[in-house]
């Protein structure tokens, strides 16, 4: 007997013995199938984050739900809807699923992909390295980024600047 008989004859048999038990037999393989999806998501994650898992932030690389959603034969509807309010521990910490899923940059010269939560972490390092009295202006950052390979806009250096809570050049100043 094929697995689909069993599980029809196993239905014939619960909705004889009434309808609790196919309500709970219905409900079992329902969590058992959504917990084999998150597993799938996760398992693609993991496969196209494999450097930031091991080497950390600054290996991150852009994805889109698209991504995992290709690998997985599943709708990106479904990748969203079991990524929403579900961590992962990894050995970089623990991270909603959705974390992994970024914007991104291609590097010039080598064509690599860069995540914008690494070049948030490049600006973030810049300037908690800069020197208080003379702050770094967004365009000396975006001069920064540029010659390690990132073409970035300056409006973009001051959007990331702001997401991460960092004051613009004056006002560093004047606390430094």
């Amino acid at each position: 007997m094929d697995s689909r008989n069993d599980e029809a004859h196993f239905i014939g048999k619960l909705t004889a013995k009434g309808l609790d038990s196919l309500e709970q037999f219905t409900s079992l393989r329902s969590i058992n199938q959504r917990n084999k999806t998150i597993y799938k998501v996760a398992e693609s994650i993991v496969k196209f984050q494999t450097e930031f898992l091991e080497q950390g932030i600054t290996r991150l690389k852009p994805m889109v739900l698209k991504d995992v959603a290709e690998d997985i034969s599943m709708h990106e509807s479904t990748v969203s809807r079991v990524t929403t309010n579900k961590h992962m521990h990894t050995p970089q910490g623990i991270f909603p699923m959705k974390f992994f899923f970024t914007t991104g940059f291609t590097t010039a010269g080598t064509g690599a992909e860069v995540s914008s939560l690494t070049v948030k972490d490049a600006i973030q390092k810049m300037i908690r390295e800069e020197v208080p009295s003379t702050p770094l202006k967004d365009q000396q950052i975006v001069d920064a980024l540029r010659a390690i390979g990132l073409e970035i806009a300056r409006r973009t250096v001051a959007k990331y600047r702001e997401e991460l809570r960092i004051p613009p050049t004056s006002v560093r100043k004047r606390m430094g």
